[in-house]
């Protein structure tokens, strides 16, 4: 078992924005112990709505008996800026005035979830990451931390993202913010405000994350004389009911903003010059169907990254795939490990 720890960033924590975080908490866990060389090291980075418990939401990759285990590895994972599991967040007091932040919280971006985990990894003492791992959101996360510092990640491996969010990806986003908006009790500055809006949200979000052969195989009528409360009405009703018990709505109001942000090539010269930065070895991985991130952005990813690996795996799920098909995912990481480690040493022969 993990606990939730707190790293207390005891300076400010200026945003790409230029806003200023004072008094920023970084929740984190992590599972097993670092070893002496240090090379044991798997970051985990999670998506929207996850936490810092990834042996709990990435159940067959990390577990005690899985490719990912506290026996042989140090791993680690934080919750992202603005999330609800215990980093500061729009919940969280704010110093000036002493009442949470609510809507006064500053926008945030992807590349400022990346600098919050660069400076838990210096607290933590890790100058370098075996494998840099994260789907979706975090995905996004990983590929900015291996342009950022290009020679503290090893390995690179990301699933279901892109280099750029597209236009359907923020188009889901503003609908999905919309809902929020539309609840009033949004504006009444209060912890549970904006649930009612959150509920559709969650119910619109679900249909990007799924796809028609997901809900045909499980939401299927069996019976032929129904005109109401469908299967699938419930589910979806279902769904939002239970975001709404675990998160808020100003959380993911502000994380959705923060994934329509994603651009690897802001301020630099190209999204294809960023990417060709990255020196890890690196594994990307497209769910076949996932409407949300057709695997053409996975592939854009890998092509302008130097010997990158391109893998895909089925999955009726669609972008969910990528936190459901763990045995495929773990037939292609193992493989893709085991592949660098070999690379290495054909690599330190040829030098010595």
């Amino acid at each position: 078992m993990s606990t939730i720890n707190t790293y207390h960033y005891q300076k400010v924590f200026k945003l790409e924005s230029g806003k200023k975080l004072r008094g920023l908490d970084i929740a984190y866990q992590t599972y097993g112990k670092l070893n002496a060389r240090k090379d044991n090291v798997i970051w985990a980075c999670h998506a929207l709505t996850a936490n810092s418990d990834v042996l709990d939401w990435w159940k067959g990759l990390f577990g005690a008996n899985d490719l990912f285990n506290p026996k042989d590895h140090f791993i680690i994972c934080a919750n992202i800026i603005g999330s609800h599991y215990g980093t500061t967040s729009p919940l969280s007091t704010n110093p000036v005035t002493g009442q949470p932040y609510y809507l006064a919280f500053p926008e945030f971006t992807v590349r400022d979830m990346v600098k919050a985990h660069g400076l838990l990894a210096d607290h933590l003492q890790v100058d370098r990451i075996k494998v840099l791992i994260g789907g979706s959101l975090g995905g996004q996360q990983a590929l900015e931390w291996s342009i950022i510092d290009p020679h503290k990640i090893d390995n690179l491996i990301v699933v279901a993202t892109n280099a750029v969010h597209s236009p359907w990806g923020i188009a889901f986003n503003e609908s999905q913010r919309l809902a929020i908006t539309t609840d009033r009790s949004f504006y009444a500055q209060k912890p549970d405000g904006g649930l009612k809006g959150l509920k559709v949200a969650r119910s619109i979000a679900l249909l990007s994350y799924r796809t028609y052969d997901a809900y045909a195989s499980t939401q299927l009528e069996t019976v032929n004389d129904k005109t109401t409360g469908f299967r699938a009405s419930s589910y979806q009703s279902y769904q939002g009911e239970k975001l709404c018990k675990r998160f808020n709505a100003y959380s993911y109001w502000y994380l959705s903003k923060a994934m329509d942000s994603h651009n690897v090539g802001r301020g630099r010269k190209s999204i294809a010059d960023a990417l060709a930065a990255i020196k890890a070895n690196t594994l990307v991985i497209g769910v076949e169907n996932d409407v949300l991130f057709p695997v053409s952005e996975q592939q854009l990813i890998s092509n302008h990254i130097r010997d990158a690996e391109f893998q895909t795996i089925e999955s009726s799920y669609g972008h969910d795939g990528f936190l459901i098909e763990t045995e495929a995912l773990t037939k292609l990481v193992g493989n893709f490990l085991k592949s660098s480690i070999n690379k290495k040493i054909i690599k330190l022969q040829k030098t010595a």
